[in-house]
């Protein structure tokens, strides 16, 4: 892959490349909002199995479209609020999925 000065001056669209990017914060929000006390009652809400949560909170697992959707009809919180919350600031979305490490 070959890079220019101008291509390295351009913003990037990548969550890798976004230094604010935490799934964390995401999760312990909704945690705290719908007064939850572990992930377990988290993964029961958004109806998946609690290894879910845990591959999000350690990067192995992408937060999707679909959880992102179970998340907003949850917790009441805009789309752009929950991915405000964990720090994906990007304008546009690739293939519709919200990618993390």
């Amino acid at each position: 892959m070959t890079t220019n000065a101008y291509s390295d001056t351009l913003p990037s669209n990548k969550l890798d490349d976004q230094v604010t990017y935490d799934p964390n914060r995401l999760l312990d929000a909704l945690i705290e909002k719908m007064h939850l006390k572990y992930d377990v009652a988290l993964s029961r809400l958004l109806e998946v199995d609690p290894p879910v949560i845990s591959a999000i909170r350690h990067r192995r697992l992408p937060i999707g479209p679909t959880l992102l959707i179970s998340m907003h009809e949850a917790s009441g919180l805009t789309i752009a609020e929950l991915r405000s919350l964990m720090g994906d600031h990007r304008k546009k979305f690739s293939s519709g999925t919200v990618y993390t490490k």
